[in-house]
């Protein structure tokens, strides 16, 4: 089935790709069929994520944040490849922004391997790190590296 068609069926819609918050590539194509994500961050419209996970975010507003990270992942992938031309997802890195005492990353990053799931129909491989604090205060930040066909 077509992704486009996959992602109507599903009622997800791609918000428009988050502007770059720096100098650098948003979407960067390297090997033969390989395209790396820049990290993108949670914020899709008035939907604004802020705090630390433990602390003021708890890990189901979590997963929630990861989705957008990832939605907006799939945003910038979309605008500088095209969502027809990839095979799947192989790779994303979570950055989730943590209280000291806070251990559960891995599953606040299932919100974004879920979406992934739902799309291609296989998640990829995945680290899930917490970090001291990300930009804006955002929970959570995510990249990516996909495989095109």
């Amino acid at each position: 089935m077509d992704i486009y068609e996959v992602l109507k069926e599903k009622g997800i819609t791609l918000p428009p790709a988050p502007p770059k918050g720096g100098l650098y590539s948003s979407a960067k194509e390297f090997g033969d069929k390989l395209v790396y994500i820049s990290g993108c961050g949670c914020n899709i419209g008035d939907e604004v994520g802020v705090g630390k996970l433990g602390k003021e975010v708890t890990v189901e507003e979590g997963q929630k944040w990861a989705r957008n990270s990832m939605l907006n992942v799939l945003s910038v992938l979309d605008a500088n490849v095209g969502l027809d031309k990839v095979k799947g997802c192989v790779k994303i890195l979570a950055f989730v922004a943590s209280d000291p005492d806070f251990y559960d990353q891995p599953a606040v990053a299932n919100g974004a391997s879920q979406l992934l799931m739902d799309i291609f129909g296989d998640v990829p491989s995945r680290s899930a790190v917490g970090m001291v604090s990300l930009p804006g205060n955002m929970p959570i930040e995510i990249e990516a590296i996909f495989e095109l066909k």
